[in-house]
């Protein structure tokens, strides 16, 4: 580990945190959420984690609460998206071929009740949001959500409802004043900075692979906000092969000071986690122990700027066996306040579960992959590929919230 800033910064993010209530929104009926077999977004990931973590007792601790979702009504779900749009997902299973909208595509194929089980996934975040908000409880996760591609009118990127907009929407409508929303997905979260692009009540703050290289092409240092919201949208692209050390780098040089300086009263994360080295869908290198060392940031970061206020939502993940279920059930541990050791053996019994469904993936032996998670702070001299990603971010956000961009301490 590097000294200064970077012992500083890993000191916060592995220390404990003390979460003094956790909510789970849970219903096997989030596996309907299934666009056919050969999609990647394969509902079998939301399976292997909830197992996996029941396996570990993750699910059993006395902070827990499991809580049903339920489905979000058309009030709510107008909230972010248009009303037509509505109608047009609740006609597409009985008119595929008249779906529009961004339907029926490879990405977004029309399947069987696409509306009654998106409409659950958005009112599960909107039950996360509540629990937050209210005081019931400090933390709260659905980690069928994050489909946060899905624009105002059109599905996209596997997103039929945006349910991390509608939830900060709903947080909102409610009287919040300030919301950060953090995006750690491989794909830049493009559907939640459109929602808000001119508000200057939420803040977007998206780490992901460089639009040059990745979907959806957007999601470059320039694209901060519009009118009175410039400043409130902050991309931080990084260079194809990112690895842990260089995204935990990037990650602790942005991220930290911009949400610091915004002061939200509610944090919340997209935690997808397509930033494995495996995932088939993209091109950076993290290891489950570095996903695993920047939910645990996550959560420092939210007792640090809002009492520990967190909403947490899944994302993206596509490695459904190796990956999705370790990297999700260290987040629902994380926001326990008890982390798993990356050495804890997988339970035999998941390993069981896995070889019964005949997934072709091997189940892992460990939790974690034994990762080296060293890394330096960023250095305003440094002329990498990573470091400059790093400075074009910082210079293009940092003096809107009134910070300097070359000050190694930000």
């Amino acid at each position: 580990m590097g000294t200064g800033a970077a012992t500083a910064a890993a000191e916060r993010s592995e220390a404990r945190q003390v979460s003094d209530s956790v909510a789970v929104v849970w219903d096997e009926a989030f596996l309907g959420y299934d666009m056919g077999p050969q999609h990647p977004l394969h509902p079998v990931r939301l399976d292997l984690t909830m197992r996996l973590a029941g396996s570990l007792g993750v699910l059993d601790r006395p902070n827990v609460t499991m809580l049903a979702p339920v489905a979000a009504d058309d009030d709510v779900l107008t909230l972010v998206h248009d009303p037509a749009y509505l109608d047009a997902v609740r006609r597409a299973p009985e008119e595929p071929w008249r779906a529009g909208f961004g339907m029926g595509t490879p990405d977004n194929p029309v399947f069987p009740g696409m509306h009654e089980v998106s409409a659950l996934i958005a009112g599960g975040s909107v039950v996360a949001a509540r629990q937050v908000w209210e005081g019931s409880s400090q933390h709260a996760v659905n980690i069928a959500g994050g489909l946060h591609h899905a624009m105002r009118s059109q599905a996209s990127g596997f997103c039929v409802y945006n349910d991390a907009a509608i939830a900060i929407a709903w947080l909102l409508a409610q009287g919040a004043e300030r919301v950060a929303y953090i995006d750690v997905d491989v794909h830049h979260g493009d559907g939640v900075q459109a929602a808000f692009y001119d508000d200057p009540r939420v803040l977007t703050v998206s780490v992901h692979e460089s639009p040059l290289t990745l979907w959806p092409g957007t999601g470059f240092p320039d694209e901060n906000g519009e009118g009175d919201a410039v400043g409130t949208a902050v991309n931080l692209p990084l260079p194809a092969g990112t690895a842990d050390g260089g995204w935990l780098r990037a990650f602790h040089a942005v991220v930290p000071s911009t949400v610091g300086a915004f002061r939200p009263q509610v944090l919340v994360t997209q935690c997808g986690c397509d930033t494995h080295r495996d995932d088939p869908l993209a091109n950076l290198a993290l290891s489950v122990d570095g996903q695993r060392t920047a939910f645990a940031a996550l959560h420092a970061l939210a007792h640090e700027v809002c009492d520990g206020r967190w909403l947490v939502l899944g994302g993206g993940g596509y490695g459904l066996v190796r990956c999705v279920p370790r990297a999700w059930t260290h987040l629902l541990a994380e926001a326990t306040g008890n982390p798993v050791d990356p050495r804890t053996p997988i339970p035999a019994d998941w390993t069981d579960y896995v070889r019964g469904r005949a997934l072709r993936a091997t189940a892992p032996q460990t939790m974690g992959e034994d990762a080296d998670l060293a890394w330096q702070p960023w250095d305003v001299d440094s002329t990498t590929p990573l470091d400059r990603a790093i400075a074009a971010t910082r210079r293009a956000s940092f003096p809107l919230f009134g910070l300097d961009p070359d000050d190694r301490r930000d």
